[in-house]
């Protein structure tokens, strides 16, 4: 049964702390999530952390191998399924950090592929989401959405529009990376050989098929939050998409939560972010929800 949405304060320690080991799970693991409002069990489909973006502000320590190099299915299928009844039945909820906040842990809100990579770069990623779906009807989550947080690299993908397909009919819900206005900072920010254009019209394509929610980090480079003249063309790429028919549902701003490779990538204060956000709402007109 779904509950109603609540506001979680950042300084939990299941909320600061978004490790993707717990026990000896390979391919899942739970989080307290301020966007999606409680219990989140994300699925890893990168232990062996591979990703088309290297972004300045992930948290991701790729000097250290990962723990496999493909997914098993029947092993994901068997983990998550663990993990949801652990979740349900109130073990997850006598775990460390997790006992801060054991009402939020009894309920899982959404099942989420995100992970230690790009989730889409798997090559059976429709296949992953059958088994987030079957898991969903044995224990009956008719509320728990499923999610896909992704950098939209690979939404043009044949597997994964399959995917999405599949995710459409089990409340589907789309995370979709847009960091920048322009390609020199994308460059600078996401750090990736991905053609900015590709990851606009991935957004574009998707959009049009069904809403998907921008998720933007805000971020200081070298104490500096985004330009300007940026802030204006990324509220230009916003307006691009709702007139070329894309569905934005919403625009998710937020801004580092943990400690980042690069020293000079820093995190935003509320205030600062809530100013860039209005900037946004002023601009496109969307709803931009912050998550400091």
């Amino acid at each position: 049964m779904a509950t109603s949405p609540v506001s979680i304060p950042n300084t939990l320690a299941a909320v600061q702390d978004h490790t993707r080991v717990f026990q000896d799970l390979v391919y899942v693991y739970p989080v307290i999530s301020r966007r999606s409002r409680g219990l989140s069990i994300g699925i890893n489909l990168n232990p062996d952390k591979r990703c088309n973006f290297d972004c300045v502000y992930c948290e991701v320590d790729r000097r250290t191998p990962g723990r496999a190099e493909t997914v098993n299915l029947p092993q994901l299928r068997e983990e998550l399924a663990w993990l949801v009844r652990y979740a349900l039945e109130g073990g997850l909820a006598t775990q460390p950090k997790f006992n801060e906040v054991p009402e939020m842990t009894r309920v899982v809100r959404d099942i989420a592929f995100s992970g230690d990579g790009e989730p889409t770069m798997v090559p059976n990623f429709d296949e992953c989401v059958r088994v987030a779906i079957e898991v969903k009807q044995e224990f009956h989550l008719d509320d728990t959405k499923l999610v896909l947080i992704t950098d939209s690299a690979g939404l043009d993908k044949l597997t994964v529009k399959r995917g999405l397909e599949l995710m459409d009919g089990s409340r589907g819900e789309f995370w979709c990376k847009l960091d920048a206005g322009t390609e020199p900072y994308y460059r600078r920010v996401n750090r990736s050989n991905v053609k900015f254009e590709r990851i606009l019209a991935n957004l574009l394509e998707t959009a049009r098929a069904r809403p998907i929610i921008i998720q933007t980090l805000f971020l200081k480079i070298d104490g500096t939050p985004m330009p300007a003249a940026e802030l204006e063309a990324y509220c230009g790429r916003l307006k691009d998409l709702t007139a070329g028919g894309a569905w934005i549902h919403e625009v998710h701003a937020y801004t580092i939560a943990r400690p980042t490779p690069e020293p000079w990538a820093t995190r935003l204060t509320a205030v600062e972010l809530e100013t860039i956000a209005a900037e946004v709402r002023r601009r496109t007109g969307l709803t931009v929800q912050t998550f400091d």
